[in-house]
């Protein structure tokens, strides 16, 4: 079965999910508290005619880093330029898109710890002095030439945010933290989505699509294409919660938002029984790739109490336990 949370790379958006992304404060819903102060911060540097401070979002994928990102180009109305870290390979790429920028504008890049230890070096100069210094030649005859850059303001994204460089983190001005979604808020990202298709929902189906997002507006927007699509078979004018029901049902996803994958990971940390579990392991038991388990299956997890990270590696908490019924005590065969 497909993972329904399973990560795409950026470039790879679809368009559904950019045709429902909130392009001002006002559509966009949660993260509150940074929503608060980038407001704040963005007045600021607009009343003094400068470019915003660089900025860096870190969290688990799909909590809406671009989207901030595309609000506050539009707020500060600039231009936004979007790039995935790992198309960076070389200097060269770096200084063609540096150099391309205009005053005030927005470099966007993502996933921004894929960044290699040389592209980072030319970074912080473009950063710090807006000047990029490029080497010419190589040996005795090597020469540096140093180009200015218009000020332009820096966004990167993150998913691992202790992957950054120290040197690579301190140059930003601003930290932001995305938490999850409550049910709640989901709710109403799916209601206004649902708006957007043309296709209305009923409150109590925005409710059971949003307990069962992993706390992530992505995953919720993936769910409602998905309840829409059995709505849309079974010739249904609007998504009701039976339908919905079915929907999820069929995909898999419990009413925690697990599907078989998570299960599976609890299970391994429960037959363990308190005996931690390295990634690697946990990798190689479930046929899984490690970054898939570190950035999109235990972040969700570890947030409400599931598992917990030691030195030595994972184990499952006593919420996993009376999750799956057992004792932490009991010998057990679960595979």
């Amino acid at each position: 079965m497909e993972r329904i949370i399973e990560v795409e790379k950026f470039s790879e958006e679809s368009s559904f999910e950019s045709s429902l992304r909130p392009l001002s404060w006002k559509e966009y819903i949660g993260q509150e508290k940074i929503k608060k102060n980038l407001q704040i911060f963005i007045e600021a540097a607009k009343k003094r005619g400068e470019a915003l401070d660089h900025t860096l979002f870190f969290g688990p994928p799909g909590l809406g880093k671009t989207t901030l990102a595309t609000i506050i180009a539009n707020q500060m109305q600039s231009a936004i330029k979007i790039i995935a870290a790992p198309m960076i390979e070389k200097s060269g790429d770096l200084a063609a898109v540096l150099t391309n920028l205009e005053e005030g504008d927005i470099l966007f890049i993502d996933e921004i710890h894929r960044l290699s230890p040389a592209i980072e070096e030319i970074l912080y100069p473009a950063m710090e002095d807006f000047r990029l210094d490029i080497i010419i030649g190589s040996g005795p005859a090597a020469q540096t030439i140093k180009i200015d850059l218009p000020r332009f303001t820096l966004i990167g994204a993150t998913t691992r945010a202790g992957m950054l460089s120290h040197p690579l983190r301190d140059r930003f001005g601003m930290h932001f933290r995305l938490e999850f979604y409550k049910p709640q808020e989901l709710a109403k990202i799916i209601a206004n989505a649902a708006n957007k298709l043309g296709k209305a929902i009923e409150k109590e189906a925005a409710l059971e699509i949003a307990k069962r997002s992993r706390g992530t507006p992505r995953i919720a927007l993936r769910l409602l294409r998905r309840v829409r699509d059995f709505a849309d078979v079974a010739n249904e004018k609007s998504i009701n919660v039976e339908r919905t029901l079915e929907a999820l049902e069929a995909l898999g996803v419990d009413e925690r938002g697990f599907d078989e994958l998570d299960l599976r990971l609890l299970k391994l940390l429960a037959e363990a029984k308190g005996r931690p579990l390295g990634l690697s392991t946990i990798a190689a038991a479930l046929s899984e790739d490690e970054g898939t388990i570190e950035d999109v299956i235990e972040p969700f997890l570890l947030a409400n109490g599931y598992i917990e990270r030691t030195a030595r590696g994972r184990i499952a908490t006593i919420k996993t336990y009376e999750l799956l019924k057992l004792s932490p005590k009991m010998q057990s065969t679960l595979f």
